[in-house]
């Protein structure tokens, strides 16, 4: 039995995606050697997303079967799984690749379709009964490791990372290349904030909700500063009073400084949703002296070195 056994706790099931845009075909695009980067990117993110861990799943295989993308899953951990389905369960894991999908094909929204199965089972059909959902991808052992090509996206997409965390003065060449991966969400009227626009540094910028994009790189930058910026989001969001950072940092204490940012971060943007806007990051930012942050945030680095 799942509970009863020593062994590691490992399952597999199968996501199925299907863009509902004829314009924006999902098997196509990651044929396309130009693409496919940008698709698994969007892919893995928001994963990450789902799990609240870059590592809580692996994707093992990625089948174009047109109309569908397939994406073969792994899990190693139980909770890391149920964190899973139940952001599938509640529609964010839809809503983040969505929004991931848009942010790396530079495109507006990709309408999408999702199904979840583990061997014969319907996964959509039992999604209320979470317990028998882990039963049936536990039931699910991997029948490979990581694909080939798979191993070679990861690397390529941890190298793009490592860069744009590491090095602010990107080459020109270098920064016209990261930005089809990288270019900002483009306002949604649905979602606009209050405050349209706000000031850093003298300019004037959109005051968008936070991206995943800005959510990945805040957590890889900001280092041990994440409590004092948590500090000063805490005045203005009720989900981070105390001893809510206190209790993320011990929670999370092993996973790092990366986990524990990342988590925070997260905790906010669940808590308050569309008013978890950039401005309130970068006000947090500023206050607490990580103004080089703050201008990569806004994407001031790679457009005065590409000038």
């Amino acid at each position: 039995k799942m509970a009863g056994s020593s062994a590691p706790w490992i399952g597999s099931a199968y996501l199925f995606l299907q863009s509902t845009c004829k314009t924006i075909p999902l098997p196509a695009l990651y044929e396309s050697s130009q693409k496919k980067p940008c698709v698994f990117k969007a892919l893995k993110l928001a994963l990450a997303d789902s799990t609240g861990s870059v590592n809580g799943v692996d994707m093992l295989k990625v089948h174009c079967s047109h109309p569908h993308l397939i994406v073969q899953l792994k899990f190693c951990k139980q909770e890391n799984c149920r964190r899973f389905l139940r952001s599938y369960r509640e529609g964010a894991l839809q809503k983040s690749l969505q929004s991931h999908l848009q942010l790396s094909l530079a495109t507006t929204t990709v309408p999408l379709k999702v199904e979840l199965k583990a061997g014969s089972e319907h996964l959509d059909k039992v999604l209320k009964d979470e317990d028998h959902c882990l039963e049936c991808i536990y039931r699910e052992k991997p029948d490979r490791l990581p694909d080939e090509e798979i191993t070679e996206l990861e690397k390529g997409l941890k190298s793009l990372m490592l860069h744009q965390s590491t090095n602010n003065n990107v080459a020109g060449k270098d920064c016209s290349s990261l930005k089809s991966l990288s270019q900002p969400y483009p306002p949604q009227g649905s979602s606009l904030p209050t405050q349209l626009t706000f000031i850093f540094q003298g300019q004037q910028f959109d005051n968008r909700t936070i991206t995943p994009d800005d959510h990945q790189r805040f957590a890889k930058s900001v280092s041990k500063k994440w409590k004092q910026v948590g500090r000063s989001l805490q005045k203005s969001c009720r989900a981070l009073r105390d001893p809510a950072i206190d209790n993320l940092a011990l929670e999370y204490e092993r996973e790092g400084l990366y986990e524990q940012a990342y988590q925070l971060l997260l905790r906010f943007i669940q808590s308050e949703g569309k008013r978890a806007t950039i401005a309130r990051l970068i006000a947090a930012l500023e206050e607490n002296g990580l103004v080089s942050l703050a201008e990569e945030l806004l994407g001031l680095h790679c457009s005065e070195d590409c000038s």
